[in-house]
């Protein structure tokens, strides 16, 4: 599942830049393909459209691989090109010593997202296994990166001489399957319509609509539509059904999507939602809408063609007609509202209001029944982590601690406020080149990688890495998770640093000369000390540049009932050692937590396992139910307010599910902490 999850979210980036795609081809063929204006608008749109497996070949081979490198995307590319010239009709022609017109009609249909898609695979793969490889002095050109095109055309040679075999006995297997389930009327329209869905991600619905739509088998229900011929309250019949759906239903679903996004993340899903909705319901081109489900909450898409497949029962039964061009949109139903063939076409604005209805209440009710990671749902990505406290988003002033606080350890580690040395462009290569030095050096590192706010590295030889070298650098703290793996925590800026690592390591760019790890240490913004500056930035005492008190007590109504434990007695190092605060714990006997004062909600993490509050004397807070919860993905929590929200003491934060959190392998224990205090104490009241 978690495969598909991320190969879904590999497909955004294509994804993306269809609806406008769909529109501009939909208008083209309204305007009329023989007019210039219609010309123009269609081959636009196209150029996109027709090469939709292609983009996806390069988005998936981008988004798997482990860095987001053009060196992968070529490699996607190549893997494309190869297989599709390979399996091309022409190709086969010549392998067969046959005509073209003599080859099976399945590698006619090579060009489609399931041949992207293994494509993009294949490209990633090569990426990640091959980019370091070293060959002898001989071949030396042709190591590292250079090498990663080459094996990516090896192994698609591979892939398309299986394909050769497999192929087509699938795309003819469909075939002979679609002639018989064209002999079962409504039943056999509901089926093929429940398939036609289905089969999309591997793209043999061509095979199904080569039974139904043309000239080959008989049928011909879109030749036959368009020309106005055919039988009057038959043909039309296997592609009615798609309008409802495709108009309405698929809007639906796209507002159940938004409904039930993350109330941080509404703005930004609510964007592809809208446009992906307006290209399915205008010019039927659903692809953009469909990919962004498929693979996150594949069993929704199982409903989907469900609900296609009883769409064209329907349709075929009632009886309603209708028949496209281009596809099951606003435009061609219009077009073809006269046509001799169309049958009480105006029914399908009932029926998709009845669909539109179905898709939302159904679509909702899943996705909150399960906790589908639909998009704006689920653990924050990598990329986005935090994107808004970052930027500035609904975050107070001062706030920069506890954001950064929750966003690593939600991650599954520990947290720091730690930045880069220096400024402009070479602070990050400064601190990336006394990291590497700190670390035993580039070739002690075998691996590295960042999450939102930690470097995850595998070491050579951990005893090299000096962590005092490593905290003058900017770090606020590391973790030995045993074996060869060593982490670094260091703040939201981590990618930055981490890339500028790679660059050194590579020798795409030298960092500053004066910059060892042994030299002075940075400025206190940049060290571990910065955590308690920062977590008093609010604080009138501390901002006038007086001392804390030694010994503060910090008097806050308890979040959740339950009996209060120690901080150094919880079972994880982060809270225990105080690398993220001072505070206390809580074995929690109740399943809501609410907010200890009154103040202003910085950040609730999407899987609703951490809170991060300023309370309205400065103190920042970090709430975090249970221990290493994050990774349940949300299962059996229910977030109760959003970043931004002016709170009191008492109001509901989160709802949890101790059941579902011991169930799963975790503590309860809630870990109530003052960010970046090094002295002080909670006391609840």
């Amino acid at each position: 599942m978690k495969f598909l999850q991320r190969l879904g979210r590999s497909l955004m980036l294509p994804v993306a830049v269809l609806p406008i795609a769909a529109v501009l081809s939909g208008f083209g063929y309204w305007v009329g393909a023989e007019s210039l204006v219609g010309t123009f608008l269609a081959a636009a749109g196209g150029a996109l459209l027709d090469n939709i497996a292609l983009l996806f070949a390069v988005g998936v081979a981008i988004g798997m691989s482990t860095r987001s490198d053009g060196t992968s995307a070529l490699a996607g590319l190549v893997s494309w090109l190869t297989v599709t010239t390979l399996l091309s009709p022409e190709t086969m022609a010549k392998f067969q010593g046959i005509e073209v017109e003599a080859v099976n009609p399945a590698f006619a249909n090579v060009k489609n997202v399931f041949i992207g898609i293994i494509c993009g695979l294949i490209g990633a793969w090569a990426y990640d296994r091959f980019k370091d490889v070293k060959l002898p002095d001989y071949f030396a050109f042709f190591s590292g990166k250079r090498s990663v095109a080459i094996i990516s055309a090896l192994v698609s040679i591979a892939f398309a001489l299986v394909m050769m075999v497999l192929w087509p006995l699938l795309f003819s297997a469909l075939v002979h399957f679609g002639e018989f389930i064209a002999t079962l009327g409504p039943v056999g329209a509901g089926i093929y319509g429940f398939l036609n869905r289905l089969l999309i991600p591997f793209g043999l619905h061509h095979a199904l609509n080569a039974v139904f739509w043309f000239d080959g088998f008989g049928i011909a229900d879109l030749n036959n539509f368009l020309a106005g011929e055919g039988t009057y309250g038959v043909t039309g019949q296997y592609m009615t059904g798609f309008f409802p759906i495709m108009m309405f239903g698929l809007p639906g679903a796209a507002l159940a999507m938004y409904v039930t996004a993350d109330s941080g993340r509404k703005k930004r899903t609510a964007g592809i939602l809208l446009s992906a909705a307006f290209a399915s319901f205008l010019v039927g081109v659903t692809e953009p809408l469909e990919f962004l489900f498929m693979f996150l909450a594949p069993g929704l898409f199982v409903v989907h063609a469900l609900f296609m497949g009883l769409s064209l029962a329907i349709t075929t039964l009632l009886p309603v007609r209708s028949g496209f061009g281009f596809s099951a949109g606003f435009i061609d139903l219009l077009v073809q509202w006269a046509n001799p063939m169309a049958q009480n076409p105006w029914m399908v604005f009932p029926l998709g209001l009845f669909w539109f209805a179905v898709y939302f209440v159904t679509f909702r009710w899943i996705i909150l029944k399960w906790n589908l990671r639909t998009p704006g749902r689920g653990p924050v990505e990598e990329d986005e982590d935090l994107a808004g406290v970052a930027a500035g988003g609904l975050a107070p002033a001062g706030a920069a601690v506890s954001a950064a606080a929750l966003g690593s350890h939600a991650a599954g580690g520990d947290t720091a406020t730690g930045g880069p040395t220096g400024a402009g462009t070479d602070k990050y290569l400064v601190t990336a080149d006394r990291f590497i030095t700190a670390l035993g050096g580039a070739d002690n590192i075998e691996e590295i990688e960042n999450c939102a706010t930690r470097l995850r590295m595998q070491l050579g030889d951990v005893s090299l890495a000096d962590e005092k070298a490593l905290k003058r650098a900017g770090a606020a703290g590391v973790m030995k998770t045993g074996g060869h793996s060593y982490q670094v925590i260091y703040g939201l800026n981590v990618q930055f640093v981490k890339d500028a690592m790679e660059d050194i390591m590579e020798g795409v760019r030298q960092a500053p000369s004066a910059s060892p790890a042994s030299s002075d240490p940075a400025p206190a913004a940049d060290t571990a000390d910065a955590a308690s500056a920062g977590a008093a930035g609010d604080d009138p005492a501390l901002a006038a540049g007086a001392a804390a008190p030694a010994e503060q007590i910090v008097r806050l109504r308890q979040p959740v009932a339950g009996a209060v434990i120690p901080l150094d007695q919880v079972e994880d190092q982060t809270f225990a050692s105080g690398m993220l605060g001072v505070g206390a714990a809580i074995d929690p006997t109740e399943d809501t937590v609410v907010a200890p004062a009154a103040g202003t909600v910085v950040q609730v993490m999407d899987t609703g396992h951490a809170v991060a509050m300023t309370l309205n004397d400065g103190t920042e807070l970090l709430i975090h139910i249970g221990l290493d919860t994050v990774k349940m993905g949300g299962d059996g929590f229910e977030v109760l307010a959003a970043a931004g929200d002016q709170v009191r003491a008492g109001d509901p934060l989160v709802r949890f599910d101790r059941r579902a959190v011991e169930a799963a392998g975790y503590s309860a224990i809630t870990p109530v902490v003052l960010l970046g205090r090094e002295t002080g104490t909670i006391e609840f009241v």
